[in-house]
């Protein structure tokens, strides 16, 4: 089973990711592209037991807007370490913190908010899938 250990920008929180993830892709939401301070969010899906904090439980800062999404950042440095998502039974891991995960988009949700068109030929979903409360309606590219 792989295994991923990330740290944050300062080194004071380090968690491991274990197994592969369930979906990965790119949000275009404008919530994630401010969290994330970039045009698209390319993210990475994980079931929460594949998480484990391994040092500096206790820097962990948390932040939820909505109560779909807990964003988890390092309390010193104030580096994004990944966001819980509850009610999804998902926790979303950065792709940009797994260098060596081989990133494998096969989506994009909430397409209807981007600021970036993406040219792919991956699916352009309006918002969320149907199976996570979404309309699970297509968007031309």
């Amino acid at each position: 089973m792989a295994e991923y250990k990330i740290k944050c920008f300062c080194g004071a929180v380090e968690f491991t990711v274990s197994g592969e993830p369930v979906a990965m892709g790119y949000c275009h939401c404008e919530s994630c592209r401010n969290w994330s301070a970039s045009l698209v969010n390319a993210f990475s899906l994980w079931s929460p037991a594949a998480i484990r904090v391994t040092k500096g439980a206790d820097n962990i800062g948390t932040y939820n807007k909505t109560p779909v999404s807990y964003r988890k950042w390092c309390k010193t440095c104030g580096g994004n370490l990944f966001v819980e998502h509850p009610p999804l039974q998902l926790t979303d891991v950065s792709a940009g913190m797994l260098p060596q995960l081989k990133f494998e988009p096969g989506v994009h949700v909430n397409y209807q908010e981007t600021v970036r068109p993406m040219r792919d030929g991956l699916p352009k979903l309006k918002d969320f899938p149907k199976e996570f409360g979404g309309s699970g309606e297509l968007l031309p590219e």
